[in-house]
């Protein structure tokens, strides 16, 4: 393919195999591959990567929508991780022979279509945005669910950009255009839930810390453990290596130990290959070195 989008929508569903493989089942179309698919349970939230032909990739994200519309029940989903919608939110990534102005567009004609044929309130966010104040996903979905489905109606700063005044059971939807995001979490060894909180807090550029950052301090019930969740907004700021290592530093001076680290969905090899020359003292090291990219290509 000449033209390449990557796709990344997260679901409210964590906890149910057979909801999210019909969702996914609806988007796999001619011209779309699925890269990856990961379900949290403590989250009771499922991401999925996407990638394919512009036109193929935004008819998968209606379908997804749609299906997941049908499927999940925001009055009775409950997870740590805040949400707003059955399908939450939808970015558009631009990868190869695509801009980000096609993406913008893209995310605009999609959040017109689904709010015309599904009536979902749609929001726009990062480059996609209308708003200066609703270019920040944490933003749009402040109160979650529970408030949103109130404020939508007497509060006109909240009015969706595309459909209704009004939220049913399927609830709204977030969907923009933004650059390769990484989604790192960072697990402690404390069921303390407040460090996490705390160290989120610290961390986070809204509150004076890493650049590039946004974080959140979450407890998994099924661990026990308390976990700060991030999105590097620009590995090339703030990459995993310093993410790390201030959760580390900070959790250190609070008494807790790191257990492990994750990565949600995928990461671009050039953010791995800079964080292996960082630590190896390898300036040159470059992903054109490694061997399976000389044999398919980079």
């Amino acid at each position: 393919m000449d033209q390449i989008v990557e796709c990344v929508p997260n679901f409210s569903e964590g906890r149910r195999p057979e909801i999210l493989d019909e969702i996914v089942g609806a988007m796999l179309l001619p011209g779309v591959k699925l890269l990856d698919r990961e379900m949290d349970a403590d989250h009771n939230r499922a991401v999925i990567t996407l990638a394919g032909e512009p036109g193929a990739i935004e008819e998968a994200a209606f379908r997804g929508i749609a299906t997941a519309a049908r499927l999940i029940d925001l009055d009775v989903h409950r997870g740590q991780h805040p949400r707003i919608g059955a399908t939450d939110v939808v970015p558009f990534v631009p990868i190869a022979g695509v801009t980000m102005d096609d993406c913008v567009a893209m995310a605009r004609r999609l959040g017109e279509r689904v709010a015309r044929e599904l009536a979902i309130p749609v929001y726009l966010y990062e480059h996609a945005a209308t708003r200066l104040e609703r270019r920040n996903l944490a933003d749009i979905r402040q109160g979650e669910y529970e408030t949103l489905k109130q404020e939508i109606v007497t509060k006109p700063e909240r009015a969706p950009d595309y459909g209704p005044k009004k939220i049913g059971s399927a609830g709204a939807v977030v969907i923009g255009a933004r650059p390769f995001l990484i989604a790192y979490n960072v697990n402690l060894a404390t069921s303390d839930v407040q460090i996490a909180k705390d160290i989120a807090r610290v961390i986070r550029e809204k509150g004076g810390g890493l650049k590039s950052v946004k974080a959140n301090g979450f407890m998994l019930r099924e661990k026990n453990i308390a976990q700060v969740s991030m999105n590097l907004t620009d590995f090339n700021v703030t990459g995993m290596l310093t993410a790390f290592n201030t959760v580390k530093v900070e959790a250190e001076k609070r008494g807790v130990q790191v257990l492990e680290s994750e990565i949600v969905g995928l990461v671009p090899l050039e953010a791995l290959t800079q964080l292996a020359a960082h630590v190896l003292k390898l300036p040159a090291l470059s992903a054109s070195q490694v061997v399976e990219m000389k044999i398919f290509g980079e």
